[in-house]
Parts: structure tokens; sequence; C-alpha cells
């Protein structure tokens, strides 16, 4: 159980690395890229499972966390979504949306690793 709590960990940080590495290397002309969408699905999915494990070992998990960075999550996913169907079109994406991706994910760190 470690070891895939463990793996669940890495996986879920590595999305939030994905997300916010594509938002860092295009900050001059930000726009959302479809891999920015799917670190956020691995960020959720992975974010779900690692509360799931939590719950089955006993441990005391803090559901007001939990759900503040679960809306967050949601909210990140939605607006790359949003980004990435406007960037395979070809369609411009507007800064702020690019802009919200990448800072609602640094907030999302910043719960997670300061709540």
């Amino acid at each position: 159980m470690d070891f895939l709590q463990s793996f669940l960990v890495f996986l879920h940080i590595l999305g939030a690395a994905i997300i916010v590495g594509i938002w860092f290397a295009k900050i001059k002309n930000p726009t959302v890229m479809p891999g920015q969408f799917h670190a956020a699905l691995l960020q959720l999915v992975t974010g779900l499972l690692l509360v799931g494990l939590a719950e089955m070992d006993d441990y005391d998990v803090n559901h007001i966390k939990i759900a503040v960075k679960l809306t967050l999550a949601l909210v990140i996913a939605v607006m790359a979504f949003i980004g990435q169907r406007k960037y395979k079109k070809g369609e411009p994406v507007s800064k702020g949306l690019a802009n919200g991706v990448g800072i609602l994910t640094v907030v999302n760190i910043a719960v997670a690793t300061m709540w």
C-alpha cells in the first residue's frame, strides 16, 4: 500500500509540474496546451485516489482542505478543457484563461503544502 500511495503522490506532483511548466514556458504568449488539460485530469484522479487511500487507512483527513483543493482542481480542469479546445480549433486563448490555469495551479500547490 505504501508503494501505491508513493506512486500516486509522484503522479500527482508530476501533473502539477506539467501544468505549471507549460505555463512558465508560454508565459510571454500565454495559451493553454492540451497537455495541461491531461495533467489536470491526472491531478484530479490521483488526488481522489489518494484521499480514498487515506480514508481506507483511517487517516484523519481534513475534509475542508480536500473540498477546497477539489474545487480548485475542478476549476483548473474546466478552464484547461476550454483553453485546449480553443487551441485545437486555432482560436485565440485569452491571457486571463491561460494565466488562470497556471495561477490556480500554483494556489492549489500552496494550499497542499501550507495548510
